[in-house]
């Protein structure tokens, strides 16, 4: 046997990084998944309230997530290229940008509580969500400081910590939920406000995990705020985090218009799109992947390798979201009992799961491609492909069936899937053209 037919293929590199980072993707999506079915045990209009804050802290975070997303190619380019001292810097100054960023993050989350009721959002879900999102403040920065982290040792390939930090924080969330939403010796019944203190205590515990896989530094790590790279960094990962927000933004204002359905639509809502997020952040682990891999081809100087690991990404979600359509098609109403026991939620969830289902495939691919054009340093057009995808194409679609028609909650749905769509095929189309030639590494 010759010694090249012994080298791994790409698939087998591609998910050798992906399916830790998978995991750990899905498992950040469980944590909310947990909160929504300890809050479902206690009332609908719990579930419905601390759901809508998650997801609205969600998508102002999400913007500072994409950010420091910034690290992905720099990180891995300058591994790619051998420069350990380099990627290390950039983590650092990765970390003054978390810091920044989560200072202009906090402000809306602060904020938008206030616009709930006037928005129409009943009472009830306004006053749950308000809560929620106020206690969740403490946690913005670690989210931010976490992502940096896990950007950084994505890019060095060593992503095992990543998955095990979510093991812990996933099992600790569990048991501190249940004690601070029911109360449990001392410690009273919290509520909706006890499950986001919950989640504040993962996020830093989780960030603490992956501290033990950071090593020593190489000689030469630049520490000191750099103001040069800090905004180098800015102006790569800006794009990402507005595409982040062009994205969950549609998401979160579909939230809001569920609320003004009611408390079942609602609800039904924040069920279906905490399961549809597992299925997105395995899509999204793959994605990550992707964008190292192509980092660490450019950075070496090798373009078809660097196109061979996007293909492959897009091929490994396409067969993977098949699947998980199917699961949403084959087990509904279990699914559904798992997050609620109002049979009104239940069979608006088995509705919406329709969708979902067709979705998948769109979902998965547009996390690989925004992955894969990151890993080139191509930013800005996953931002633009998806303003146009979900606000000018999903936000009329779901309007039109959900608000004007007489679809309801699944109509809304049906618009996301849309914008999906459009999105999805524009970033395989942009990935084709961008990988045929020669791709340059950043500066």
């Amino acid at each position: 046997m010759s010694a090249v037919s012994r080298e791994p293929s790409e698939l087998s590199l591609l998910w050798k990084l992906a399916l830790p980072l998978a995991l750990a993707q899905a498992g950040q999506a469980v944590m909310g998944v947990v909160d929504t079915a300890v809050l479902g045990r206690l009332s609908a209009a719990a579930q419905a309230g601390a759901g809508l804050g998650n997801s609205l802290s969600f998508t102002c975070t999400f913007f500072g997530m994409g950010v420091m997303l910034a690290l992905d190619p720099l990180v891995s380019q300058a591994i790619g290229a051998g420069d350990l001292t380099r990627a290390r810097t950039h983590y650092w100054q990765g970390v003054w940008l978390a810091l920044l960023t989560s200072v202009v993050v906090m402000v809306p989350v602060a904020l938008i509580p206030f616009t709930l009721e006037p928005f129409g959002v009943a009472p009830t879900v306004a006053e749950g969500a308000r809560e929620y999102m106020w206690w969740r403040l403490p946690g913005v920065a670690g989210v931010l400081l976490f992502v940096t982290a896990r950007s950084y040792l994505t890019g060095t390939g060593r992503v095992a910590i990543t998955f095990w930090a979510m093991v812990v924080a996933n099992v600790a969330n569990l048991g501190f939920d249940v004690a601070f939403v029911f109360g449990f010796g001392p410690i009273p019944a919290l509520g909706v406000k006890g499950a986001a203190i919950a989640t504040v205590l993962c996020t830093w515990l989780q960030l603490g995990i992956l501290f033990f896989g950071f090593g020593k530094a190489p000689t030469g790590t630049q520490r000191r705020f750099d103001r040069v790279e800090v905004l180098r960094a800015l102006r790569l990962g800006a794009p990402i985090g507005l595409h982040f927000i062009a994205e969950s933004g549609l998401f979160s204002l579909t939230g809001m218009l569920s609320g003004r359905l009611g408390e079942t639509a609602a609800a039904a809502h924040q069920v279906a799109l905490n399961w549809a997020s597992i299925t997105f952040c395995v899509a999204s682990g793959i994605g990550a992947a992707a964008s190292t891999r192509v980092g660490w081809a450019i950075g070496r100087g090798d373009s078809p390798s660097a196109r061979r690991a996007g293909l492959t990404a897009f091929g490994s979600v396409v067969v993977f979201m098949a699947l998980a359509s199917l699961v949403f098609l084959a087990f509904p109403r279990t699914m559904a009992g798992l997050m609620s026991t109002d049979p009104g939620v239940m069979d608006t969830v088995i509705a919406l799961f329709v969708v979902v289902a067709v979705f998948q495939i769109s979902d998965g691919v547009q996390a690989v491609g925004a992955g894969a054009l990151r890993g080139t340093g191509d930013t800005t057009f996953t931002f633009w492909a998806n303003m146009v995808g979900h606000w000018l194409i999903g936000l009329p679609v779901a309007y039109l069936l959900g608000v004007r028609g007489p679809y309801g909650v699944v109509g809304l749905w049906w618009g996301l899937s849309a914008g999906l769509t459009v999105v999805a095929l524009a970033l395989v189309v942009r990935f084709n053209r961008t990988t045929r030639g020669h791709i340059a590494r950043l500066g």
